[in-house]
């Protein structure tokens, strides 16, 4: 009879874990589904008096990687349609020489932006930084800002800028065609990262340790 109890409660446990599972894996693939949808509807940009640039990867040799390029190029696109204070946002990660936003601030200056237009926020570590940080170089009251990160990553950016309490537009790069697979299943866990803390704020100690 022990022995029965002991397989039931097995069998419950796995069927427990099986379907725990199947709601995660469909959660993950609604995410997938809803994070593709933003990234094709953004919205038209409005009225900015800032660009604020994202952070990426930054090559051992201290030069920007081919996603941090075309992060830059499209602000700088931006740039001289518009000449503006440019915020550059990102800290140094562990495998990386310098900050971030040392580097697109040299690339910056040296494509022809005026020096005294790049205004550097070194510390941040996530999106959520980024924008945070970067806002509190402007002027005070400073909310219609221009977004500038790769397309995969906007939607997220966009919704946590107005979660500030910011007016953002977006100014979307592209990625490259090999990287699509790899960037858009790591921003669906972000996605979730970001809802969870949201949602459910009790999770935020926990949450902060996974670095997504």
């Amino acid at each position: 009879m022990a022995g029965n109890r002991r397989l039931g409660c097995l069998g419950r446990l796995f069927r427990l874990v099986f379907w725990l599972a199947a709601l995660g894996a469909l959660a993950y693939i609604g995410l997938f589904g809803y994070l593709i949808f933003r990234e094709h509807t953004l919205p038209r940009p409005g009225t900015y008096h800032a660009i604020v640039v994202l952070g990426a990867q930054v090559n051992p040799d201290g030069s920007p990687s081919v996603q941090l390029e075309l992060r830059l190029e499209r602000a700088l696109s931006a740039y001289r349609d518009q000449p503006m204070p440019v915020v550059v946002a990102g800290a140094r990660g562990v495998d990386e020489p310098a900050t971030e936003a040392s580097v697109m601030r040299s690339w910056l200056i040296a494509h022809g932006v005026q020096p005294g237009h790049v205004l550097m926020d070194e510390s941040s570590m996530n999106t959520r930084e980024n924008i945070k940080n970067a806002v509190r170089l402007l002027p005070q009251g400073t909310i219609d800002i221009l977004i500038v990160t790769s397309d995969y990553h906007m939607p997220r950016a966009l919704q946590i800028a107005r979660d500030q309490g910011l007016n953002p537009s977006a100014a979307a790069s592209p990625i490259k065609a090999e990287y699509w697979l790899k960037n858009h299943a790591r921003e669906t866990l972000a996605w979730g990262k970001y809802l969870a803390q949201k949602y459910l704020p009790f999770l935020g100690g926990l949450l902060d340790r996974l670095s997504i």
